[in-house]
């Protein structure tokens, strides 16, 4: 099989030679996924030259087809050779797959959805950004949960758990497990992460396997947290902007560098962020095991007994995923969220402080344009494979340092923090 690429505007059109049976419909899949993971949503193929399309290629077909129209992409085929037309016809599949006109792919492939308000674009030497404005008022208030400290010993117990739930306009991070009281979780309490009314969570009873609950109509999942922070807006749209970037000559950008054109964008110096993306690849480390009180009262985080209780990640991790990434970041002092936030090395001058959990899921496209948080959780839950949680941070040591979380594309949804409260996140 021979492939070669031709743009059309905004669409990329493949022209195929050969035949497209068993073997060769997985190289011509691999051809298209590679180009929806360089960004291309809209791909058409020129079969003219195909001899021979099996019920394997057509499988192939049929599944690129519902992968890129459930991203609100296009997929269409022209200029069918008469043996390929024939097999779609016998298959009752040329009204679906075949474009109307030659070289303008078919307008059914589109999802009809109201137009969205046209975004403000800005371009950086590392990005392109678009803007949708949500709620131009729209500010979040962060709820301190619990004693971080109490990590540095161990030190959590009963008395410091509490049984919480997220409605799905808030967004949480912090220790905790999905389970019915404290005993039940005490052996399992890991990092965990709130979105969209969905919990994830990396349990520490050695299974290594993340956990989830979603919101089910007005229920929402329960959660038993030793420490976090939650933010919640006053309305049902908590953010105040959508922000959609895309990496320049497909050069990755770093959480850090992300971190600090949202601040910029929301013009505050304390910001909350949810953020799904295509990522390079994830920086931080997980609990190993639950921070529960230490038998001999010493510090687990000292070395080397820290190699028994947290597994680092040497080298980014959950490459060529999606990522939900989640949490606050703060430019300059803050004495209120200081126990919840560690820096963020930068260059830049004013120092970056922040909290990040991320949840990785097998690979999706990132719909583009403007789109609905709460949806696109669902579909990420309910679609993908959840592969595994990290706490994020930056591995900035000279030698063996492993860098920072970097990311392609995707949309992160902001709004600045108005006010911090201790305690208290049934929002």
């Amino acid at each position: 099989m021979e492939i070669t690429k031709q743009l059309r505007g905004e669409t990329v059109e493949l022209k195929i030679q050969g035949r497209v049976d068993g073997y060769w419909a997985d190289h011509l899949a691999a051809a298209v996924d590679q180009e929806i993971r360089q960004g291309s949503h809209n791909i058409q193929l020129d079969l003219s030259q195909v001899a021979f399309l099996s019920s394997a290629g057509i499988g192939t077909l049929v599944r690129l087809y519902k992968d890129l129209k459930s991203i609100q992409g296009s997929f269409a085929l022209s200029n069918c050779s008469r043996s390929v037309l024939k097999v779609l016809q016998l298959s009752k599949l040329e009204e679906i797959l075949v474009a109307k006109v030659a070289g303008v792919p078919s307008t059914r492939d589109a999802i009809l959805v109201e137009a969205p308000t046209a975004p403000r674009k800005i371009e950086r030497p590392n990005a392109i950004y678009e803007i949708y404005a949500l709620a131009p008022e729209a500010t979040l208030d962060c709820h301190q949960i619990g004693e971080p400290g109490l990590l540095e010993t161990c030190g959590f117990n009963k008395e410091h758990c509490r049984t919480l739930q997220f409605s799905d306009s808030t967004f949480a991070i912090g220790l905790g497990a999905l389970g019915d009281d404290f005993e039940d979780c005490k052996r399992r309490f890991g990092e965990f992460i709130v979105a969209g009314g969905a919990v994830a969570y990396l349990p520490t009873d050695g299974s290594n396997v993340p956990d989830f609950l979603l919101a089910h109509g007005a229920s929402s999942p329960e959660v038993q947290v030793c420490y976090g922070v939650a933010c919640h807006g006053a309305n049902q749209q908590p953010f105040r902007s959508l922000v959609r970037f895309e990496a320049k000559i497909g050069v990755p950008m770093t959480l850090t560098s992300l971190l600090e054109s949202c601040l910029d964008l929301a013009e505050s110096e304390q910001i909350g962020v949810v953020m799904i993306a295509e990522a390079s690849g994830l920086i931080g480390a997980a609990l190993r095991r639950s921070p529960i009180s230490a038998a001999d009262g010493q510090s687990p985080f000292e070395f080397p007994r820290i190699r028994d209780w947290v597994s680092f990640v040497a080298e980014p991790a959950h490459a060529n995923r999606v990522a939900l990434v989640t949490g606050i970041a703060v430019r300059g002092e803050s004495n209120t969220l200081a126990p919840f936030i560690r820096p963020f090395p930068t260059t830049s001058g004013a120092p970056l402080a922040g909290h990040f959990h991320a949840a990785a899921f097998s690979y999706r496209p990132v719909q583009r344009g403007q789109i609905d948080l709460k949806a696109s959780i669902k579909t990420l839950f309910e679609g993908q494979a959840l592969e595994g949680l990290l706490h994020l941070f930056t591995d900035d040591r000279t030698i063996s340092g492993a860098g920072d979380s970097e990311f392609l594309r995707g949309a992160c949804w902001i709004a600045p923090i108005s006010t911090t409260t201790a305690e208290g996140a049934s929002a």
